[in-house]
């Protein structure tokens, strides 16, 4: 799975996060990696931890929690 979170507002306004990993939904809680981003967060490590809080196999609500550790 691949993701671009981008900011609109704010200091990272402009600025995006990458992340890239394997997905598994059906694990309560996973980590992915953070690969990188534009912006403030150019050259970006770090990781994502997910926790779902809702999936009924067709809808889920997933809770990122991102640590950059290096920018």
């Amino acid at each position: 799975m691949y993701l671009d979170f981008g900011f609109t507002t704010g200091k990272f306004k402009g600025s995006s996060i990458s992340i890239f990993s394997r997905n598994p939904l059906i694990e309560t809680e996973r980590e992915l990696s953070v690969v990188g981003g534009r912006g403030e967060f150019r050259m970006a490590e770090g990781y994502a931890r997910l926790k779902n809080y809702f999936f009924d196999g067709t809808t889920v609500i997933i809770e990122y929690n991102v640590t950059v550790i290096h920018y």
